[in-house]
């Protein structure tokens, strides 16, 4: 039975969406149709979309009745690391759905940026816009209806929520996301912030601390701090949109492989069967348990924002009070970097999402009774994979040891309420992550106020000296 505290923020996101999210039920309804949607498509059109395709995958493509076609999204660029694994992806999928009955085709390409990249330059400014150039991006490339369900392959900040704002305009198509791990632990995030320090006080120069930068993001996969990026991870395990335990698997390795075909697997299985669409699926629950993921885990900030904006692409209207009322039972359950020492293979090596789901799941404070993506109930998402003799095979996270560390189980967390915390005076509002803040410093927040113009005038009081105080 879920906490009453849920109970009563399902309560009242229920009834405050009522309206809007039968508007967007009533438009999925009118999207799907008792056949696939390329059987309502002319001969010409369907001719078009496979023109260029193997005489083996035009054969089964003819078949629009019986045989599902996926449209890969895919996020690719060999500039972010997260996203250079995702090269080879189409392919292989394309052979995995061809063994499992289906064909897939590249439906279309999203823009993919890094923070960490342009963090320091004017092209940072685009960073929040190119979210919703995502989304619009993931809705052109499932515009041409003929595709059955969609594969996603996205990983990184403002991607993941992109790719889902824009997959449930086409809420009546199934849809199953696909991680490609991070990349392997290099320096220690307290080596690296020292060589950072002993830049900023002159002590070592330039080629020092591009040496060190090098041996933190040293290969492919995601960087390991908990970020945004795998905050994103998180939070489509919780929500039952990617295959538990599935998301801090390492790039290319066998179990990687493995979990992808099954992916495509899944997939097929519901792809032709009604109401099992993305959008039908991202029930009231699903989204609050991605906020009680978010604060079990101290997650990033950014996800207040994106939380909101993926509940209004499929009818939920989510607000910060929403989450400030889970916030005050949601215990904190990780101390991963920045908020500890731990990375995100730390965490994996702990259990990862599903050890979250777990403990939650006894305290009865998460939903349990969601729909998922993959068509498995969401108590399958308390397993953990592994490989048994080349093949996949599903345990329960409970039999991994943990580390007190970096995990704890909700009977005695961190702290007894969540990391993230909404903070609110007589100038405004904001959202704050308190799972990085001293336990002595507490959440009461007072100091003198100052307004900037632009985020150029901050920096330029910060280069004069002026901020070596508290401020608000």
């Amino acid at each position: 039975m879920p906490h009453s505290v849920l109970l009563s923020v399902l309560e009242k996101l229920t009834n405050r969406s009522m309206h809007t999210r039968q508007v967007y039920l009533q438009h999925c309804d009118q999207m799907e149709t008792s056949a696939p949607q390329r059987s309502q498509v002319g001969c010409t059109n369907l001719a078009h979309s496979y023109a260029a395709a193997e005489s083996d995958e035009k054969n089964l493509l003819r078949q629009t009745q019986s045989t599902p076609n996926l449209a890969i999204v895919s996020a690719y660029n060999d500039m972010l690391s997260a996203h250079q694994p995702y090269y080879r992806y189409p392919e292989r999928i394309k052979q995995y759905a061809l063994k499992h009955g289906a064909t897939a085709q590249v439906a279309g390409g999203t823009p993919a940026m890094c923070d960490g990249v342009t963090q320091g330059q004017p092209g940072m400014e685009l960073s929040l816009f190119s979210r919703d150039v995502i989304a619009l991006s993931t809705a052109i490339a499932l515009s041409h209806n003929t595709f059955d369900a969609g594969l996603y392959l996205g990983i990184c900040d403002k991607i993941v929520p992109g790719m889902l704002m824009g997959a449930l305009s086409f809420g009546h198509l199934p849809g199953i996301f696909i991680p490609s791990g991070p990349m392997h632990s290099g320096i220690s995030n307290e080596e690296k912030a020292k060589v950072r320090v002993a830049y900023a006080e002159g002590k070592v120069d330039e080629q020092v601390l591009l040496d060190s930068e090098e041996k933190s993001y040293h290969s492919q996969g995601t960087c390991t701090f908990y970020g945004t990026a795998n905050s994103n991870q998180m939070l489509l395990e919780i929500m039952g949109l990617q295959l538990p335990g599935s998301a801090f698997v390492a790039p290319h390795s066998p179990l990687r492989d493995q979990l992808t075909e099954e992916a495509i697997k899944v997939l097929v299985n519901t792809s032709l069967k009604q109401k099992t669409g993305l959008g039908y699926i991202l029930e009231a629950k699903n989204l609050l348990n991605g906020v009680i993921g978010l604060l079990a885990t101290g997650g990033s900030t950014n996800h207040t924002l994106h939380l909101i904006a993926i509940g209004r692409a499929c009818g939920w209207q989510l607000t910060w009070e929403d989450m400030a009322e889970l916030s005050s039972v949601i215990p904190l359950l990780t101390r991963l970097y920045p908020n500890g020492k731990a990375d995100v293979n730390a965490f994996h090596e702990n259990g990862a999402t599903p050890a979250v789901i777990d403990t939650l799941w006894d305290e009865g404070l998460v939903f349990s009774d969601i729909q998922t993506a993959y068509g498995s109930p969401f108590d399958s998402a308390r397993c953990f994979p592994s490989l048994r003799e080349s093949h996949l095979h599903w345990h329960k996270v409970s039999e991994i040891e943990k580390d007190a560390a970096v995990f704890r189980n909700a009977s005695e967390p961190f702290s007894k309420s969540g990391g993230l915390k909404r903070l609110s005076g007589n100038i405004g509002e904001a959202v704050i992550k308190v799972s990085s803040l001293s336990q002595e410093l507490g959440t009461r927040i007072t100091a003198p106020a100052i307004v900037f113009q632009s985020q150029l005038d901050i920096q330029e009081q910060f280069k004069a000296g002026k901020l070596q105080r508290d401020f608000i």
